[in-house]
């Protein structure tokens, strides 16, 4: 927008029509303690739960300064070094002396006093003293003989790199840029401070020779009594208690209260519904300003790949303006693992890159990718096969690189690929720590995400290899991996390496690369780096099979909220797809679905989805409901057979479904767009007449989709995360009802 006529406007039309007035906006500094504190604090586990090595504890020390440009990347670089990076000595030492097996925290910028943070989870209380005397002995130590020189520029580099590239995902890069000018103009300080970082880096890297980070850690971590020492313990069944002890509470203040008190209350929460029922006035909406449809373009972004191949091997070109960075995947076809062994190909990625190679210890192997990259990441994914239907499973290296430094990344993937040494128990055993721990949290943190992959797991072969490799059934395998280490740990380190020499093959082997013509130029010398350390592989391929019929799972934990998910399907039906499912799921998530699942619910929020492959999932997100929002779920056909709405708000829907596709991309989602249509067949034809649809759609298409929504609702498909109390009150909803995490 045109920013200089927008601020005259508002100028003109309102801010000049007051006088100006001071305000005192000062936000006060916590005084600074003249000693560390401590305080215990209490977190709910349920009854099945371990509750001897489950403490979280914690420092946390006010740390740099939010004024400081220098200081506000210095310390996320010391969180890098200290915590995040393979190998990093403050964590090493902790997990070597048993505290915790996960090690975490860093650096909480963006308020006025920072703090830095250091957390072993899964530790036991009484090693508090010993926790706090490792992690200061340790600092001592960095701070007096020096911090590895090429982990802290590794640190840098990686910091540099995500400022210049300035790719925040499907995140807006300007609402992304405001709220870091927040960080700084909300204290007073220049907005721009931390945007113009050309200098703050130039300084840090001077920095890294001068000794500048160990007085950082000297100063603000070691020579601070602004510190609190915070110890969280498990408390079996702190929920319940706690709902019994809310629920007496509110018992004696009706007591309390007189017949005329109770009254207004009910007539004040009848009131209230009432105004939840009751629509704005139509007369006030029209006051707002609304583009028409015939404002909005009609052709849709095209899809960007070309399928070439060098040397043999089948490269997806992703050609585009990229800023001189290329984006590389090399990926394997899990179809050459065993079925039985696809829970290994899950945990390869978190062992690669985290272990020892041949020619490098696993601390220096992330400081050599960082000092030559954006980073190197491993994961595992699947693509529905539109057209021949089921599915591809894909295991995939990632990196980021300049163009004059792609070999570096195929050399680095090669080395990481056939020479990790997989026989480090010691090592492994924290891996396997690490990744439960992650994984725990992950689902507890996006339950609704696990409750939709698990409810789709029992009719989508799809959704069971993504839960077989990175979903709740992974999570299970993580536990007992763990529970029975020393018992097993030669059938996993086995299980890994017989992965390897399946998956990672010549044959085996799809690169997709995001580049301008000049990083293409690079790419076939490159490959050569990676292709000649490869096996080649003999092509054989293994049947995958899903087990099929509804589970209906409820899976209990201490929460004090739910994740209801209920899917289903209608491939196979007399219906097909059509880009009006794609308004559908914006009106479910600003109408039915928002005012009866969030605004009446009281859950914090609802989202649905219904994809080409047929495959349909609506689930609710901190949810104080199970089976009342599943009924809600049951009434969209019904909802939907008497749906109306004028022209007006036809085309608001028609907005927010445009807005959804036209996101703007950076480059590397450009290119996974594109990589994701070459695997499941979509193309730019699919595309524009899903786009057609959209913009053309009307009240009859809307009630037409009653059918489709019928047919995923009727699969019966359904799983639930959360409260164990409220499951098992619901229990007649699921077929088996059991712990997520079973107490290792």
């Amino acid at each position: 927008m045109d920013m200089e006529e927008k601020l005259s406007w508002l100028d003109e039309e309102y801010l000049g029509n007051y006088e100006y007035s001071e305000v005192d906006s000062e936000i006060l500094l916590q005084k600074a303690f003249k000693e560390p504190v401590e305080k215990e604090i209490f977190y709910s586990v349920s009854e099945t739960e371990d509750t001897e090595n489950a403490a979280y504890l914690s420092v946390n020390t006010m740390a740099g300064n939010e004024l400081s440009p220098k200081e506000y990347i210095a310390f996320q670089v010391l969180e890098y070094v200290l915590l995040d990076a393979p190998g990093a000595p403050l964590k090493k030492e902790l997990l070597d002396a048993g505290i915790g097996d996960d090690i975490m925290g860093g650096y909480e910028n963006g308020i006025l006093q920072p703090y830095f943070s250091v957390i072993a989870k899964n530790a036991r209380k009484d090693q508090k003293e010993e926790f706090l005397a490792v992690v200061k002995k340790t600092l001592e130590k960095l701070s007096q003989e020096g911090l590895d020189k090429r982990s802290v520029l590794a640190g840098i580099n990686y910091y540099e790199f995500q400022y210049r590239e300035a790719d925040f995902g499907a995140a807006p890069k300007g609402l992304m840029y405001g709220l870091q000018c927040l960080d700084s103009w909300l204290y007073g300080g220049d907005p721009m401070m931390h945007l113009e970082y050309e200098e703050t880096f130039a300084a840090l890297k001077k920095g890294a020779g001068e000794g500048y980070f160990e007085k950082l850690i000297s100063r603000y971590l070691l020579d601070n009594p602004h510190e609190a020492v915070v110890i969280a313990s498990p408390y079996k069944n702190l929920t319940a208690k706690l709902e019994n002890e809310t629920a007496e509470r509110l018992r004696k203040l009706k007591e309390s209260l007189s017949d005329e008190e109770v009254g207004e209350l009910v007539r004040q929460t009848r009131e209230l519904k009432e105004y939840q029922d009751t629509p704005s006035p139509k007369e006030d909406l029209e006051k707002i300003p609304m583009i028409s449809r015939e404002d909005i373009g009609r052709e849709p972004a095209k899809l960007i790949f070309e399928e070439t191949r060098v040397d043999g091997i089948p490269v997806i070109r992703h050609e585009m303006f990229t800023s001189g960075i290329g984006y590389l995947k090399v990926l394997f076809n899990t179809n050459r693992v065993p079925m039985e062994d696809l829970p290994y190909v899950g945990l390869l990625k978190s062992v690669l890159g985290y272990v020892n190679t041949s020619r490098h210890s696993y601390g220096d192997l992330s400081s050599e990718i960082f000092l030559n990259s954006g980073g190197v990441t491993f994961s595992v994914t699947s693509y529905p096969d539109l057209k021949n239907g089921g599915f591809t499973g894909v295991f995939a290296a990632s990196a980021r690189v300049l163009y004059e430094k792609l070999s570096f990344g195929f050399e680095i993937l090669g080395e990481i690929f056939s020479e990790s040494i997989l026989e480090d128990e010691k090592r492994l055993k924290e891996i396997l720590n690490e990744a439960k721990s992650k994984g725990q949290m992950k689902l507890m943190g996006s339950g609704h995400t696990a409750a939709v992959a698990r409810a789709t797991s029992y009719f989508s072969g799809t959704s069971y290899f993504n839960d077989l490799t990175g979903g709740i059934g992974f999570y299970q395998c993580l536990e007992s991996w763990v529970k029975d280490f020393d018992g097993r740990k030669q059938e996993i380190i086995d299980g890994l390496k017989r992965v390897v020499k399946l998956l990672l093959t010549k044959e085996n082997m799809t690169v997709s690369y995001t580049a301008n013509a000049e990083g293409f130029s690079f790419l076939p010398a490159a490959m050569k780096k990676l292709t000649e350390k490869l096996p080649g592989g003999d092509g054989r391929t293994f049947a995958f099979s899903a087990p099929s019929g509804n589970r209906n799972e409820g899976f209990t934990s201490s929460s004090k909220v739910n994740y209801v998910a209920r899917c289903g399907t209608f491939a196979g039906s007399r219906y097909s797809y059509t880009g009006t499912l794609r308004i559908l799921k914006v009106m479910l998530s600003y109408d039915y679905l928002w005012i009866n699942i969030r605004v009446k619910g009281g859950a914090y929020g609802c989202m649905s989805g219904i994809g080409r492959s047929g495959e349909g999932y609506f689930v609710s997100y901190r949810d104080p409901n199970v089976k009342e929002s599943n009924e809600i779920y049951m009434g969209i056909p019904e909802y939907l057979e008497a749906f109306d709405a004028d022209e007006r708000d036809m085309t608001k829907y028609v907005i927010g479904t445009i807005s959804d596709l036209d996101t703007p991309l950076t480059p590397s989602l450009k290119g996974a767009r594109g990589l994701s249509a070459w695997y499941s067949g979509v193309t730019d034809e699919m595309l524009k007449m899903e786009r057609e649809q959209i913009l053309s759609v009307t009240v009859e298409d809307i009630r037409g989709l009653s059918g489709i929504v019928r047919e995923i609702l009727n699969t019966g498909a359904v799983c639930v995360v959360g409260n164990e109390e409220k499951i098992r009150a619901d229990g007649a909803m699921f077929g088996e009802i059991k712990p997520l995490y079973n107490g290792v």
